[in-house]
C-alpha cells in the first residue's frame, strides 16, 4: 500500500486483578483522550455480559461520556450485539448520539451474544438466535435510520428526526456476515484478534458483492486485531505470554479474571495448550515498534484495507498505554 494504514482503538473496559470497574471506566475515558492527542481516528468500546472481569456492558451509555470527552475523535461501539436488543431502541439511541455529536458517531453491529446465551435471552426475551431474525432487525434499523418505517397505525418515527445517520459497520469474523454487510450496503471490520484465520478472501468477496445503499454508496473494510508493542523484546515476549494465557482461558470459558505477569511468569505451556496458541497466533500482532510495524503493514497490505482498529489487553496499565504511543510514533500519526 502506497500510505500507510490509519489506526483507530478498540477497548474493552477490562477490570483489572485488584482493581475496581470503576477503575476500568476512568481508564477507557483516560484512554480516549489519550488517542485523541495522539492522533488515533476512531475510538471504539465493547459489548460484554455476564462477566466480572469486563466493564463494558453498555457502549452506547458511555459514548456519551468518551463523546463529551473529546473533540474530534470519532467515537463508536465495538460493537453494539444486535440480538440483544430492539431494533427501534438501538435506531434511537445512536439518533440521539448523532444528534449530540454529529459526524463522530459510528454504530459497529455484531450479532454474537457477547456473552453466553443465558444473559442473551435475558437482555431480549424475544431473541431467537436465528439469522432470519438478525436479518430483518438489520432491516429495520434502515428503515428506522431513514424515517421509511410504518405499521398499519401510520409512521413509526425514531425520534429524534434528523438528517444525517451514523456511520455503520458490520463486525464480521467469517464470509457470512462480510455478505450481509456487502447485501446491506455497510462497511465491514474483520474481527481478526477473534479469529485469527480470517483471510484476505472476505474481503474481496465483499467488495466483488457490494450494493450501494442510503448509507455507503462504495465498499469500505477495516481490519480488528490485538496489538501488543514494546521498547524491548523482553517485555514483548511478556505481554505476548499473558495474552497467549489468556485465550487460552477464554477458550475453558473463564471470563472471571485477567491474570498478571507474576502469576504466569513461571507457567509453562502443555503441548496442547502449544497448539492451541499457534491455532490462535493470528489474533495477535506483538514486539518492538520495527517489528510490529512491519507487521502491520503487511496485513493491511494483504487485506487491502486503510485502517487497522487495535486492541490491547495487558494486566498492566502503563503497558497499555505505551503500546499506543508507540503505535502513535511508528505511523507518524
Amino acid at each position: 500500500m502506497s500510505q500507510p494504514p490509519r489506526l483507530s482503538i478498540l477497548d474493552q473496559s477490562i477490570i483489572r486483578k485488584g482493581s475496581t470497574a470503576k477503575d476500568a471506566i476512568n481508564e477507557t475515558i483516560e484512554t480516549a483522550r489519550m488517542a485523541e492527542r495522539l492522533g488515533f481516528h476512531r475510538f471504539w468500546v465493547s459489548e460484554h455480559h455476564n462477566s466480572p472481569m469486563i466493564a463494558g456492558s453498555a457502549p452506547e451509555v458511555l459514548m456519551v461520556k468518551l463523546a463529551d470527552e473529546t473533540e474530534q475523535l470519532r467515537i463508536g461501539s465495538g460493537g453494539i450485539m444486535l440480538p440483544n436488543h430492539s431494533a427501534y431502541k438501538v435506531a434511537e439511541n445512536f439518533r440521539l448520539l448523532e444528534t449530540m455529536f454529529p459526524g463522530r458517531i459510528d454504530l459497529g453491529i455484531g450479532r454474537a451474544p457477547g456473552g453466553d446465551r443465558i444473559s442473551a435471552a435475558m437482555l431480549n426475551p424475544s431473541n431467537t438466535f436465528s439469522e432470519d431474525s438478525y436479518l430483518r432487525q438489520l432491516q429495520h434499523l434502515q428503515a428506522f435510520f431513514h424515517d421509511e418505517a410504518a405499521s398499519s397505525h401510520g409512521p413509526l418515527i425514531a425520534a429524534p428526526q434528523i438528517p444525517t445517520v451514523p456511520q455503520q459497520w458490520i463486525l464480521c469474523s467469517s464470509g457470512g456476515s462480510a455478505a450481509i454487510a456487502a447485501k446491506n450496503g455497510l462497511g465491514l471490520v474483520i474481527a481478526r484478534f477473534i479469529n485469527g484465520k480470517a483471510d484476505p478472501e472476505i474481503v474481496e468477496s465483499y467488495r466483488s458483492q457490494f450494493k450501494p445503499s442510503d448509507s455507503l454508496q462504495a465498499p469500505v473494510a477495516m481490519l480488528a486485531i490485538t496489538v501488543l508493542c514494546a521498547d524491548t523484546e523482553e517485555k514483548a515476549a511478556e505481554m505476548r505470554k499473558l495474552s497467549d494465557y489468556t485465550l487460552l482461558q477464554f477458550e475453558r470459558g473463564n471470563f472471571s479474571e485477567l491474570a498478571n505477569y507474576e502469576d504466569i511468569r513461571d507457567y509453562a505451556f502443555s503441548a496442547a495448550e502449544l497448539q492451541r496458541i499457534e491455532f490462535n497466533s493470528g489474533r495477535i500482532i506483538s514486539g518492538t515498534p520495527s517489528q510490529v510495524k512491519q507487521q502491520l503493514e503487511a496485513l493491511a497490505a494483504a487485506f487491502q484495507v486503510e485502517e487497522i482498529i487495535c486492541s490491547c489487553m495487558t494486566s498492566e496499565k502503563a503497558d497499555r498505554l505505551r503500546s499506543f504511543e508507540l503505535l502513535a510514533e511508528l505511523f507518524d500519526l
